[in-house]
């Protein structure tokens, strides 16, 4: 029996029950509709995806165009994890191309999870239940906002194999151990936090449907020695790659540099991750009538759960709440949680099995409404940001070819209502960070903040161009050349600040149609003004050191 809570609908007449529910449809339109999204608007405001692209570009070939072979060089031995998509774009760049494979896996990244945890739901429950539709709104997170690719098409890998896991529990344990291997190497290859996300539904699958395992000794030791063996196949490979090329993510020597969520506030802040994307309140409102079709399907008694996987949400739970932001050089690690909290909790429930029909069609409309509402926001703020994109692109025309060009940004006070919502997502993280990297495959220029992480990207610095790059950049306030106490804080860990006038040949500024908080529209002296684009200008720095040092702005003292 798995049913917990038996619906009251079950007892009545069968002429009173509605005909099986369909969620197919819906599916196919939602991934029509995220494609479209993807074919229309080539840099989405996505945090992290233009510095793939970037990456992707230069690994599918553009690496062997001028001046790139003496800047950049390809490592495998940096990493043995993260580098999905490196190795995609090695393998299938260059004959796909690298814009029409940085879309297909900016799709894949998106609808992945969630049709992970419709497939696993589908073989849990049988049928196509229209909670299942509801769980496309997953495909929207702060995770996938902040362009976390790997990580997010991990996630969909994670759940599809957790579907293959449990056909092949009820066959041969040899067989099962050898598939656990292989997809633990997979997921290993595309991402580490995939493979915990593997290890943590495994062990909720072998769990089983009801609690009654827990009340027999017999059946708590076969459950513990199954959830042993699955584990140690899960490790195995993560062992032997680590063994192979022992480079993990650091934070520039510095230790741990632990950073927590010291606080409930922000710990509920961080759980919100997992629905949150541009404006959290349009988010919030948008997933409301989720929660409320749970509990209304709670009180009808219409709702079965899987015990298994709600002791595997519970443990993820408690990781969204303790795990630290910041570890390793590793940016917004809590933020990973709380989105594998949500597919999970999604995949393991079944509300509303048992409707009569003008209720299903009630539930349909409910969870279509909600989906493609929150889908029309997500597209809304999408056409907002190519206004922007197209500003980058305008200016970068200007750049030659081998020039070296400094990135820095306007840093707003205050931010913008719903005329500028695509700039920022969830804690007011800026989505425009990673735009003037594309200064690599459009002007062939040198940007010092592309993603080239030891333990995370195979891409790596050569020397001198090292001495002016980091693995993984700010987009710094254009306050930090004219504020000397900024300068001093920062030059620490952005080297490439150091001598700016004598090593870059143009300063790239974005935001720039917005006031900066320290400095306003103040430029260092020196600059000339090749481009203006509104959202973008370019500017010519000139390489000699001016007689007269510059006054220091009064809003300085706010950057103290």
């Amino acid at each position: 029996m798995d049913r917990i809570a038996e619906s009251r609908l079950a007892t009545a007449e069968p002429g009173e029950l509605i005909t099986r529910q369909d969620s197919t449809v819906a599916i196919v339109v939602f991934v029509g509709f995220v494609a479209i999204l993807v074919v229309l608007f080539p840099f989405p405001p996505v945090l992290d995806y233009a510095n793939h692209y970037a990456r992707i570009w230069l690994l599918s070939g553009g690496i062997s165009e001028q001046p790139f072979p003496e800047i950049y060089a390809i490592d495998w031995s940096r990493t043995f994890t993260n580098v999905g998509i490196d190795l995609l774009a090695i393998w299938l760049g260059p004959i796909v191309g690298a814009d029409r494979l940085a879309r297909t896996l900016l799709f894949l990244a998106i609808v992945l999870p969630s049709l992970g945890a419709i497939s696993l739901h589908r073989a849990l429950f049988g049928g196509r239940h229209y909670w299942q539709i509801a769980m496309l709104s997953l495909g929207w997170c702060a995770t996938m906002i902040g362009g976390f690719i790997n990580f997010q098409i991990g996630l969909g890998m994670a759940l599809v194999f957790g579907c293959v896991d449990l056909r092949l529990q009820r066959g041969s344990f040899v067989l099962l151990f050898a598939w656990r291997l292989a997809a633990a190497l997979m997921l290993t290859v595309m991402h580490i936090f995939s493979l915990g996300f593997y290890m943590a539904v495994v062990c909720g699958l072998e769990f089983s449907w009801r609690f009654d395992v827990l009340r027999s000794k017999t059946g708590l030791m076969r459950l513990a020695s199954r959830v042993t063996l699955a584990l140690g196949a899960c490790v195995l490979p993560l062992l032997a790659l680590y063994l192979r090329a022992p480079a993990l993510p650091n934070a520039g020597g510095n230790g741990l540099a632990l950073a927590w969520n010291d606080g409930v506030v922000l710990i509920v802040i961080n759980l919100l991750s997992a629905i949150t994307t541009y404006i959290p309140v349009v988010d919030v409102v948008m997933v409301l009538p989720f929660i409320l079709i749970c509990t209304r399907a709670s009180r009808a008694g219409d709702i079965r759960v899987h015990a298994g996987l709600a002791v595997a949400a519970s443990g993820l739970l408690l990781l969204s709440c303790v795990s630290p932001r910041h570890m390793l050089g590793t940016g917004w690690i809590s933020w990973r949680f709380p989105i594998m909290t949500a597919l999970v909790a999604m995949a393991m429930v079944c509300p509303f099995a048992n409707l009569t029909r003008r209720q299903a069609l009630l539930l349909a409309l409910v969870v279509n409404l909600a989906v493609f509402g929150r889908t029309g926001w997500i597209g809304w703020n999408w056409w907002l940001a190519q206004k922007d994109v197209a500003a980058v692109e305008t200016v970068l025309k200007k750049v030659p070819v081998g020039a070296t060009v400094l990135p820095l940004q306007h840093d707003p006070k205050t931010v913008s209502g719903l005329a500028h919502s695509s700039r920022y997502f969830f804690l007011r993280e800026e989505t425009f960070w990673h735009l003037p990297t594309l200064a690599t495959p459009f002007a062939h220029a040198f940007v010092p903040t592309l993603f080239t992480a030891k333990g995370k990207q195979p891409l790596s610095v050569l020397a001198p161009w090292s001495e002016i790059a980091v693995p993984e950049g700010n987009l710094l306030s254009i306050g930090v050349l004219l504020c000397p106490a900024m300068m001093q804080v920062y030059e620490n860990f952005t080297p490439y600040l150091s001598d700016w006038r004598g090593r870059f040949d143009f300063i790239l500024v974005v935001n720039a149609d917005a006031p900066d908080r320290y400095v306003g529209a103040l430029m260092p002296a020196g600059l000339t003004l090749v481009e203006d684009a509104g959202f973008a200008k370019l500017y010519a720095i000139d390489k000699a050191v001016p007689a007269e040092p510059t006054s220091v702005p009064a809003g300085c003292a706010a950057a103290l």
